[in-house]
């Protein structure tokens, strides 16, 4: 039997990591800043989390939400605590995709509507309602097209109150940084006027912070920033450290009811124990506060160079945008340099390494990188 081959890849083999740092089946060492795509938040293999992991396993792995998980209870309170939302409610589930398609669907039951707003370059996941609210026609089956699905430009309020005032609004799905789209920080005024708009309309504000989220801006999601909150996050990539859990947390104005939504996987006894882990360790290592000042340091760095078109992001998620003769930046940077980047097209390079990246690694990335636009 083959593999679908759906994914372009590098002929790397990556055996094992440490901390920011990954090696190949040779052992050639790789500086990891791209961390699965923004999956690594707190290192590879990092002790505390596979100790975590491994006492776990020796308990039990796995067994049903048909039963009482106590560690479910534990995540809940932590995350409450780590990233101030307290009061909300937390649903578990296995991947970003899903906690979006949760959301999505949470919120029409919330208030009865349909209509969705979602915005250009958005990407949500593939599963059937999320990849409907993403942007890219391209991987938009036949089957997952709908009509309940607004798309509105960028941070454009007119548009925005346009939409509400022409449809009955069910919820806003925005994430706080584009990702895929090229790392596009929201504007502060703009996520304002949704909580607005939501509030006046009974529309369910969805914060996607699947991606931009997890303190990887230095906030615990990115959306604080603007000083309001929504009515439901979305949440998975850092959230367990490369072991597969998702999850949204809740308003308390939103109540639940048996059978409205629900999961074999998750919430499982092994993914709570990583999502406890990764909490456990950004809260002890002071990760939020890395972030921001490991990021701003290269932030600032970058926007020194003059090869470099537009520098954006906030923390550690970040996008070089550069000119089309520097394309070729990212892949000398790989097999010259060793080092993993990611990228949005077409000519960005996006940084989204592990929390507790250093200043040493960041200057070593910073050095290449001058070196290869240098070069080119």
């Amino acid at each position: 039997m083959d593999l679908f081959d759906v994914y372009p890849i590098n002929n790397i083999n990556i055996t094992r990591g440490t901390g920011s740092l990954v090696y190949d089946d040779k052992g050639t060492e790789y500086l990891d800043l791209y961390g699965g795509h923004a999956v690594i938040s707190i290192g590879h293999t990092n002790p505390h989390y596979v100790k975590r992991l491994e006492d776990q396993l020796h308990q039990i792995g796995f067994y049903s939400n048909s039963i009482e998980i106590p560690l479910q209870k534990q995540l809940a309170e932590k995350l409450g605590h780590v990233s101030g939302k307290e009061d909300y409610q937390l649903f578990l589930c296995n991947s970003g995709a899903e906690a979006n398609e949760n959301a999505l669907k949470l919120a029409s039951f919330y208030n009865g509507k349909k209509k969705v707003i979602a915005f250009r370059k958005a990407f949500h996941g593939r599963t059937s309602l999320a990849v409907a609210v993403t942007d890219n026609p391209k991987i938009v089956a036949p089957v997952n097209k709908t009509d309940n699905v607004i798309f509105l430009p960028w941070c454009d309020e007119a548009a925005l109150e346009q939409a509400f005032a022409g449809n009955e609004i069910s919820s806003v799905i925005i994430e706080g940084i584009q990702g895929v789209g090229g790392i596009q920080v929201a504007t502060e005024s703009f996520l304002q006027k949704i909580r607005a708009l939501c509030d006046q309309h009974n529309a369910v504000f969805i914060a996607d912070s699947v991606q931009c989220g997890y303190g990887r801006t230095g906030k615990f999601f990115s959306h604080d920033f603007a000083g309001v909150d929504a009515d439901i996050y979305s949440m998975a990539k850092g959230m367990g450290n490369g072991f597969p859990i998702g999850g949204i947390i809740i308003s308390p104005k939103i109540k639940p009811a048996y059978g409205m939504l629900g999961t074999t996987f998750g919430g499982n006894h092994l993914a709570c124990a990583a999502g406890l882990a990764v909490l456990e360790v950004i809260e002890q290592d002071n990760l939020l506060q890395n972030a921001a000042e490991i990021g701003g340091y290269l932030i600032s760095e970058l926007k020194k160079l003059e090869q470099v078109k537009e520098v954006r992001g906030r923390g550690l998620m970040i996008g070089i945008e550069l000119p089309e003769e520097l394309s070729h930046v990212r892949k000398d940077l790989l097999f010259k340099h060793h080092i993993f980047t990611g990228e949005a097209k077409p000519n960005v390079v996006r940084l989204l390494p592990a929390l507790n990246l250093t200043k040493a690694y960041a200057d070593r990335f910073l050095e290449a990188f001058k070196q290869t636009i240098a070069s080119a």
